[in-house]
């Protein structure tokens, strides 16, 4: 299944179908104005790496594999620690340090809503390292026509 991000435009697709076959770290399927949809696909031992978004709230489901979810008030104090598998949620409040690591013996399929937009539409990140390069490069930026908040924090990563 192909899924192309059409932009703030209506769009219906199998989501868990598009989970299970995306094998790319990041694949943004879905930016609107106001919310954003990505597909993750986190190998074996990876993680998706410790950060918190100031200014965006986040819903996380895992469609495979089974991953250790850590979240925090602070990236030294992470007292929020559940396992997760197939059919789990996770919800993570702005501002709260988060990471997901995949504690299983295949590829962790997730899918991520953000809200506000967070990424580029349509981008598509091979590896955590592409993905560590374009936000290091200012190469995944929200669109234009995107609702952000007034001021616009970085995003902090450790």
């Amino acid at each position: 299944m192909t899924i192309k991000d059409i932009g703030p435009e209506p769009q219906s697709f199998d989501l868990e179908e598009a989970t299970l076959e995306n094998t790319n770290y990041r694949t943004v399927a879905w930016s609107g104005k106001y919310l954003q949809l990505t597909l993750m696909s986190i190998p074996v031992g990876e993680d998706i790496g410790l950060e918190a978004h100031p200014e965006t709230d986040q819903f996380l489901r895992l469609d495979a594999g089974r991953g250790r979810v850590q979240m925090g008030r602070t990236k030294d104090r992470l007292d929020f620690e559940q396992e997760v598998e197939d059919g789990w949620a996770i919800f993570v409040p702005a501002g709260t340090w988060h990471n997901v690591t995949n504690i299983g013996e295949e590829a962790l399929q997730l899918y991520a809503v953000y809200a506000p937009v967070h990424h580029a539409p349509g981008k598509i990140q091979g590896t955590a390292a592409d993905a560590e390069r374009d936000e290091d490069s200012d190469n995944d930026e929200p669109p234009s026509w995107s609702v952000q908040p007034a001021r616009q924090p970085s995003d902090k990563h450790a």
